[in-house]
């Protein structure tokens, strides 16, 4: 193994080393300091005569008299089934005072895409215990789906919520277990120390790290190394999925942050940017990431993902959301308004949406009424919404006994139904009852979405013909 010490320059994360003979892309490379460190990095870029490299710890410390050394192998992540319940730093090196990792497989981090006939489509549901999720916007077996959240939002509890409650629902309710298991993968980028101390206490004290992975990279950490995370986290749930035959939930927080690093990195690398100073192939980069998301025919494992980003300025069509719709099954959005009523989680359900949703609910899979159920719920909600405007220009004494009963409608939705705190589990049973319940509030004749015969079925008549007989009293 040849080693350099032909150091020419050093640009942020990036340090420039001349060689003699051909270096492969992505190769990783050991760089040695004068005071007998070693540091990591890896090829970004590699020419006739010179290599760029970028050092997962940071450049501090290197100078000329560095040395340099090509291993001629890409990076691996050393994975087994004993990594569950286990929190590493995000290169992947343990950090929770256990012992060494004795790997089973090393596998290479970029993955290798899923053949598109070999997929299988995604159409079995992961049970959140979130109303506005599981009842409006159902996530299913091998979907992506990202949370759309602001700065200030209380997306973090969301996502501890999610990795606490995930479980799919037959494994449940099998007496015998030799169903898949449930995992989650959970990949912080960027995150600071308090809230990562905040991620550690809620794994540990409702018991959920026992069957997670976490992957902590910090904000003072190097840029570099932001790239590396989520790649160590979805090589990890392939493993789990498709060698162990687990039912992986991956959690990733904040792409944001990730995207960031991606700016950072072209920028050292003095690319010319694309749209508001990213780089142009950054959706290609989100995509190698997302895409590996899904179930292969004859696996009994599956990869879920749910990436969760904070739109700078709360801007839904900012570059990093928008490339990220394009990619990604649709979109949980989380609403500042409700947030600053108390609404816990504040997700607000018209603009979010689960593409998968109709092929992971119904008889069999849920519920026979979900369908109906969540689009009368829907068109309900919005015609209370538009309402709400209509209110503040007419007073709410000019509209119909009708109308008020939709605004009520809207309101008891945001107070019985997305409102539920981040400690309630909600089974999708009580989900559907909570719905019946404010729809049975609805005059028959409006509930235009449902089957008539599931009306009959869960309609509580009792209840609006007590209100009536009250009101005329």
């Amino acid at each position: 193994m040849k080693e350099y010490q032909t150091i020419t320059e050093i640009s942020g994360p990036l340090v420039f080393a001349e060689v003699d003979e051909p270096v492969g892309y992505d190769e990783i490379v050991e760089i040695e300091t004068e005071d007998g460190r070693t540091l990591r990095g890896q090829v970004l870029e590699s020419s006739e005569g010179i290599v760029s490299i970028q050092v997962f710890e940071g450049t501090g410390g290197i100078d000329r008299n560095a040395s340099v050394r090509f291993l001629g192998e890409t990076m691996k992540m050393p994975v087994t089934e004993d990594l569950l319940g286990r929190v590493l730093d995000g290169s992947g090196n343990p950090i929770d005072g256990g012992p060494e990792i004795v790997p089973e497989e090393r596998h290479n981090i970029v993955g290798e895409a899923i053949n598109p006939y070999s997929r299988e489509y995604p159409e079995e549901f992961i049970q959140t215990g979130i109303s506005a999720i599981d009842g409006m916007n159902t996530l299913v077996r091998g979907q992506k789906l990202p949370i759309f959240s602001g700065s200030g939002l209380p997306h973090n509890e969301l996502a501890l919520q999610i990795a606490r409650q995930a479980t799919v629902p037959e494994e449940e309710e099998g007496e015998d277990d030799d169903g898949s298991e449930f995992a989650v993968i959970f990949g912080a980028m960027g995150i600071t120390a308090e809230e990562a101390n905040e991620f550690m206490d809620d794994f540990e004290r409702t018991g959920a790290l026992e069957r997670s992975v976490v992957f902590m990279n910090l904000a003072d950490d190097p840029a570099v190394e932001r790239q590396v995370t989520p790649r160590l986290a979805l090589t990890t749930a392939e493993y789990l999925a498709f060698e162990k035959g687990y039912h992986v939930l991956v959690i990733l927080t904040d792409m944001t942050n990730y995207c960031e690093a991606l700016r950072e990195i072209g920028a050292a690398r003095e690319e010319v940017p694309g749209r508001r100073g990213y780089p142009g192939y950054m959706y290609t980069d989100l995509a190698q990431l997302y895409e590996r998301a899904g179930r292969i025919e004859g696996q009994e494992g599956s990869v879920t993902q749910i990436p969760i980003l904070t739109m700078p300025g709360d801007d839904d069509t900012h570059p990093i959301p928008d490339l990220t719709g394009y990619i990604t099954e649709g979109q949980i959005m989380m609403d500042r308004d409700l947030n600053s009523q108390g609404i816990e989680p504040p997700v607000n359900v018209l603009p979010s949406l689960s593409r998968l949703m109709d092929d992971g609910i119904g008889e069999g899979l849920t519920r026979e009424d979900h369908g109906d159920v969540s689009d009368q719920m829907y068109a309900a909600y919005a015609e209370g919404e538009d309402l709400r405007d209509l209110v503040n220009i007419v007073g709410r004494e000019a509209l119909s006994e009708r109308d008020n009963k939709f605004l009520d409608f809207a309101d008891r939705f945001e107070a019985e139904f997305v409102q539920q705190g981040y400690d309630t589990n909600r089974s999708i049973d009580e989900t559907l009852e909570v719905g019946w319940d404010l729809l049975s509030d609805l005059p028959k004749e409006a509930l235009n979405r449902i089957d008539e015969d599931l009306i009959e079925e869960h309609y509580r008549e009792d209840e609006s013909e007590a209100a009536e007989v009250t009101a005329d009293d």
